[in-house]
């Protein structure tokens, strides 16, 4: 077993370059399926998500070439087959974006339910459904794996309004929509820069996508997409991570390779912490020199405050003066990590959708456990900031998502390490 360590107490300072977005690459990565010819696709972020997707891919008979740490080469031409390895399907919560490029390609898709985080109940995929029927295809379920076929083998154009605003839905429709006969309009799509993203690869390789950004996409599906280069948007829950950490540790720290755009949904409630944010061309800098203040924040679609960010704001409200809510407007629950967190001393109440946080003077460290990506990055952001030694657990939760997060943050001045545990044996080794 492998875990994290953490003495807490350092202030962060200096610079830290933010990887590729973790939600652009696991919705980019399977859009290869469309392309006839070669993608190369550069700023992939080194995390095992992306590594699981790409070994999917393989599996089905795509070529798969890293041309640096960076850089990857997909070729989809020989992929043959519309299954896809069950185990490793149910690793990744983005696996049933397999179903709408399956069914562009080939008609049909067979692909196991989404699996990764475990937080807010089981993750519905009926607004998923709802536009692959519009677009003429059937979806069943059997043995835990979704069959989907489109009827005469091809999808084809239809107008969808989603009941909700769903990244999942809007990412799932485009891809299925791409190579359809006819023209497809989705309405209350959603607007996340992943969103954007995705239909700017797919228009590079010569899809015909209009409105990403918008709560309107309209796409003209075309006969076939060409091979080419595409470089990934940086991760603005990566970037928010980090800025929360500097809030919540203290210092001063500029965030490198970031869309100052896409984050000012985050540091605007820092900003009402009392968190000093200076905006340049491509970086934030990040200084907190006073006690934080209390806020409140509710979690909406993008251009709102993001749910990615909600377990590590409510990680540094736990030391704000006064007291905070935090109301989730996107999942039925995701405060699942606040156990955790009053662990460590943190005074939170949870009544429904909101989290009531009574500011404290300091945590303390203590054994804890992450249960899904984000409230592993809260963790970590309470341990630099409490008092004494913290040891966190699931991390392959955090690595899903977060590239190289421990040597980020050890260069910032954290005392943050990797551990490996023996079975049987209460004898820490650090992993070199």
């Amino acid at each position: 077993m492998t875990k994290y360590v953490i003495n807490g107490g350092n202030p962060l300072h200096g610079e830290v370059e933010i990887s590729g977005a973790k939600n652009a690459a696991v919705a980019i990565i399977p859009a290869a399926l469309l392309v006839d010819g070669v993608c190369r696709i550069e700023n992939i972020p080194q995390i095992s998500d992306v590594t699981t997707f790409l070994n999917i891919l393989k599996q089905m008979g795509a070529s798969v070439q890293l041309v640096d740490k960076r850089t990857i080469d997909i070729d989809c031409t020989g992929v043959g087959t519309t299954q896809a390895t069950f185990s490793l399907m149910q690793r990744l919560r983005a696996s049933y974006y397999l179903i709408g490029a399956l069914l562009a390609r080939f008609g049909t898709a067979d692909v196991a339910m989404p699996g990764g985080c475990n937080f807010g109940g089981v993750r519905p995929i009926d607004q998923h459904v709802k536009g692959f029927n519009a677009l003429g295809a059937e979806i069943g379920l059997t043995n835990g794996i979704l069959n989907a076929r489109a009827a005469g083998g091809k999808l084809r154009g239809a107008s969808i309004i989603l009941d909700v605003v769903s990244v999942g839905a809007t990412v799932n429709i485009m891809l299925g929509a791409t190579l359809a006969e006819g023209n497809t309009v989705i309405e209350n799509a959603a607007r996340e820069p992943h969103i954007v993203d995705l239909a700017n690869f797919l228009n590079s390789m010569g899809a015909d996508i209009r409105g990403a950004g918008t709560n309107v996409i309209k796409i003209r599906g075309v006969e076939k997409l060409r091979g080419g280069f595409y470089s990934i948007i940086p991760d603005q829950i990566e970037a928010g991570t980090y800025m929360a950490a500097v809030a919540g540790a203290g210092g001063r720290v500029v965030i490198k390779d970031v869309i100052p755009k896409h984050l000012e949904c985050i540091y605007g409630k820092l900003r009402e912490m009392g968190v000093t944010i200076l905006e340049l061309e491509d970086s934030i800098v990040v200084q907190r020199l006073k006690p934080l203040l209390r806020t409140h924040i509710k979690t909406l679609p993008y251009p709102g405050f993001p749910t990615d960010m909600q377990p590590q704001l409510s990680a540094i409200l736990s030391l704000a003066e006064g007291t905070s809510t935090v109301t989730e407007g996107v999942w039925d629950n995701r405060f699942g990590y606040v156990d955790e967190l009053t662990k460590m001393g943190a005074n939170i109440r949870v009544i429904g959708r909101t989290a009531i946080i009574e500011g404290t003077s300091y945590l303390t460290g203590a054994s804890t456990k992450a249960g899904d990506l984000r409230a592993g990055a809260a963790l970590v952001i309470a341990g630099l900031c409490a008092h004494g030694q913290t040891e966190i657990e699931g991390i392959s939760y955090i690595e899903r998502g977060y590239e190289k997060m421990i040597s980020k943050l050890s260069a910032l001045g954290a005392d943050i390490k990797t551990v490996y545990v023996p079975e049987e044996s209460s004898v820490m080794q650090e992993v070199v």
